[in-house]
């Protein structure tokens, strides 16, 4: 009887000691996120009250407040803002959701292929794209309305990239689309076929399966997408600034920038706008967590089973409409942009000599350029890596452990993504320049890790949380009970069947990395300069022919990195 005794007290002295490991561990996650998180969002709330000026003492008030809801400026850009977003997710959702399900759940042909090019399309920095659609679609010397001019006789051309439109599908065609078919492509992949093979039985068509049956099951990864579409919408910046500034027409972001641009620079307005939007996203937030945690969403089990569904006569048309988006967002900008290296004069295709292999010459005999090089390999395969652990561990808390304060790191973990990147890059600046241990950061690659890592934490995070629902706990529990631990567990039967969507948030952080601007642009020395922001110096400066050589480098680096991407992740996971 005592041998039991103690047997049963050694074990619950084992549990004790895990159960206190875990809460340790879970406990340091949560300051070390929170701090880097919410420390610069407070200096940013604070600071909306500042009405001082930039070397003054504190003086604190409410004019900043006041200008956000009397300047019918500010008004007109959050209008704008919203308008935008609005009619970016009407349009690219439906389609994105009927692509994924044709590249997931269908015997579409070359549906790898096709994947990759819209993998491609999201990798693409905006500033790069931009520069293509200008070549395409600008008033006066675009390619389109050139050929439109050509054809019909007409003075003026039918199209302008410069106006609301404009603005709207050059998202679409950039990443507005692609990133919802890259994140709906795996879920639906992930999809147990005994559910649609259930509906076929009582006589529901392929289309009414999706509808009713697969449309439904995924509302976790609906509303999780849905939600960072309207924060995205808030922090969309580059081609708002390029696009919009021509007519005159600001988003919430762009108008925050050119309050911190102008001398003096007027922190109290525009740290107020960001924390007015700050709020608005925060019952957003909450509706997610609430919506997420009604019902039970698994779709994998133990009797996981996948299954392609046939096309039959619609195969050759859904190839080609799925094939003709994927050009038109993908190789389209690239060809364009490569185009404008070897153009003697940007935009213009028929001056004399209009064609020359000097601004290639120039851009590498740049001492700058290679500096920037570097900087950018260093800084993006250190934000992938660190990314990838980060973010797994912070989604595995929030839906495994029984973490006492997991709600409130997931809670965190939106914060970022909440605030335009330009913002976050002062808060940043603010907390590394005010603590002393971080002082000596400033300047750096590692800050300049730091700052991407936390901006991405919301897409990253969420991702693999709303991949860890769709997982059944009996796989995890069948390996616990085997004695397996949980870091075991994770390893050997999670991470596999993650590892796609891992791979993805490594690729995310590193393509995230190397073509950020707004996050990093208030961060970086002119010892850590990166690509992203040499090109923003060389547009700025009117060097749009240098700019393009060094976005089609951009491009062909994260073009790089998206085979390998693919190359691995279609060896390795559950797929179709």
């Amino acid at each position: 009887m005592s041998n039991v005794s103690v047997g049963i007290h050694s074990r619950g002295g084992l549990f004790r000691g895990r159960v206190g490991a875990e809460t340790f561990w879970c406990s340091l996650v949560l300051a070390v996120v929170g701090f880097f998180v919410l420390y610069p969002i407070v200096l940013i709330v604070v600071n909306s009250f500042q009405v001082a000026k930039p070397g003054m003492p504190p003086l604190y008030g409410l004019e900043g407040w006041r200008a956000v809801l009397a300047e019918p400026g500010l008004r007109r850009a959050v209008y704008n803002t919203f308008s935008l977003m609005i009619v970016r997710q009407l349009i690219s959702f439906p389609f994105a959701i009927f692509i994924a399900w044709l590249l997931a759940r269908t015997d579409l042909p070359g549906k790898s292929l096709l994947e990759f090019m819209f993998w491609l399309s999201f990798f693409l920095p905006s500033l790069s794209v931009t520069l293509g659609w200008i070549l395409i679609l600008d008033p006066d010397y675009g390619i389109a309305n050139q050929i439109w001019k050509a054809l019909t006789g007409a003075a003026h051309g039918p199209f302008s990239i410069y106006s609301f439109w404009g603005i709207v599908w050059a998202h679409i065609g950039h990443n507005t689309t692609a990133v919802k078919v890259m994140l709906l492509t795996p879920a639906f992949r992930n999809m147990d076929a005994s559910l649609e093979e259930a509906s076929e039985v009582a006589g529901s068509s392929t289309l009414g399966t999706l509808v009713r049956i697969l449309i439904p099951i995924m509302t976790p990864i609906f509303t999780v997408i849905l939600l960072i579409a309207i924060i995205n919408g808030f922090q969309a910046f580059e081609i708002e600034m390029i696009l919009g500034a021509p007519i005159n027409f600001h988003v919430y972001s762009t108008k925050v920038y050119q309050l911190v641009q102008q001398e003096p620079p007027a922190f109290g307005p525009a740290t107020a706008l960001s924390t007015a939007v700050l709020l608005i996203l925060l019952p957003l937030i909450a509706v997610q967590r609430k919506l997420t945690a009604r019902r039970q969403y698994t779709t994998i089990t133990g009797r996981y089973r996948a299954k392609a569904i046939p096309l039959g006569n619609w195969k050759n048309p859904a190839l080609a409409f799925v094939t003709l988006i994927a050009l038109l967002i993908s190789v389209a900008p690239m060809a364009f942009v490569l185009m404008g290296t070897f153009m003697s004069l940007f935009g213009f295709f028929d001056i004399p000599h209009a064609w020359t292999t000097d601004n290639w010459k120039r851009v590498f005999d740049d001492p700058i350029f290679m500096l920037s090089l570097k900087n950018t390999l260093l800084m993006s395969l250190g934000a992938a890596a660190l990314a990838v652990s980060l973010f797994s561990i912070i989604a595995y808390i929030s839906v495994r452990t029984k973490f006492v304060w997991r709600s409130a790191l997931d809670f965190i973990s939106w914060f970022p993504s909440a605030m335009p990147g330009i913002l976050m890059g002062i808060g940043l600046l603010w907390l590394f320049l005010d603590i002393p241990l971080f002082r000596a950061l400033y300047g750096s690659v590692w800050l300049l890790i730091i700052a991407t890592v936390i901006s991405s934490i919301t897409l990253g995070t969420q991702l693999i949380k709303a991949n860890l629902l769709q997982l059944g706990q009996e796989l995890e529990e069948a390996s616990r009970t085997t004695g397996a631990s949980w870091l075991t567990t994770f390893r050997r039967i999670v991470g596999p069947l993650l590892f796609p969507v891992l791979l993805l948030v490594g690729v995310l952080g590193f393509i995230h990395a190397a073509r950020d601007i707004s996050n990093v642009a208030l961060l970086a020395t002119s010892s850590s300069r990166t690509l992203a922001l040499l090109q923003l110096d060389f547009m700025v400066s009117g060097r749009y022919e240098s700019a393009a050589v060094v976005a089609t480098i951009v491009m062909l680096l994260t073009t790089g990195v998206a085979l390998i991407a693919r190359f691995l992740g279609l060896r390795v996971g559950i797929r179709a």
